[in-house]
């Protein structure tokens, strides 16, 4: 008879998992931190604090990032680059990236996309079809949440409210994020999820091995080091 996964295996397998968003975490916070290190005053980088708050990062790792970023530290060689392409079934894709070496980043992300039957285009090519705006996600599984939520969120600024499979997803400008969110916690919401995003206009539906392909491609381009986020304007459903 078969045996699982040691509890070692498992444990080791969680701290490669926790260390890649680690590192994906640090590289947001020093990028974010070049344009100030206060982030009462720079939004960008209280935006990647929470975001690495939420993951449990120790608060000398975030501060060692922003010395980097903002240069307490030395000079950081890391750059911002965004790769536009199509997947498969001609799904519009966004990848962001932050690298020191755009050479090998670029191979890597060409050749993701060309095993999994898409392209890279370019610069342009599918940008048009995404908005950059705030997206918060809450669960609305308690009893009268879902209506609090959306008479909350519109009082606060927010674009929209789109309830489905128990969840809300607050929908608002980039600039109006902050607000909405802080109006939000201070109503007794806690975000699942919350972040500014490039959010497509409309979504494509897939389905069969263009779905499977699709997702093998996500999952393939979030192994990527170099990798930060990545948008596509697929309707994907939500796997457990």
């Amino acid at each position: 008879m078969g045996r699982g996964p040691s509890i070692e295996n498992r444990k080791n397998a969680e701290d490669a998992r926790r260390g890649k968003i680690f590192t994906k975490l640090i590289r947001e916070i020093t990028i974010a931190a070049r344009t100030g290190a206060d982030p009462a005053s720079n939004s960008r980088l209280r935006v990647a604090m929470d975001k690495a708050l939420s993951a449990n990062m120790p608060k000398d790792t975030m501060e060692r990032a922003i010395r980097r970023g903002s240069g307490a530290d030395g000079a950081d060689d890391m750059q911002e680059l965004r790769y536009e392409g199509y997947g498969p079934g001609g799904i519009a894709i966004l990848i962001d990236a932050m690298t020191d070496n755009p050479v090998r980043t670029v191979a890597d992300v060409r050749h993701a996309l060309t095993k999994h039957g898409g392209n890279l285009g370019t610069s342009g090519s599918v940008a048009f079809q995404f908005k950059r705006l705030g997206e918060l996600v809450f669960d609305t599984g308690a009893a009268g949440s879902e209506d609090r939520i959306l008479e909350c969120a519109i009082e606060a600024g927010a674009d929209d409210v789109i309830a489905e499979d128990g969840r809300s997803s607050v929908i608002c400008a980039a600039d109006q994020f902050e607000t909405v969110k802080a109006a939000l916690k201070a109503a007794g919401f806690e975000p699942l999820r919350a972040d500014i995003v490039m959010r497509p206009d409309n979504r494509v539906a897939v389905s069969g091995e263009a779905e499977e392909a699709l997702r093998d491609l996500i999952d393939w381009l979030d192994e990527l080091d170099d990798v930060q986020e990545i948008y596509h304007n697929a309707a994907l459903a939500d796997r457990e």
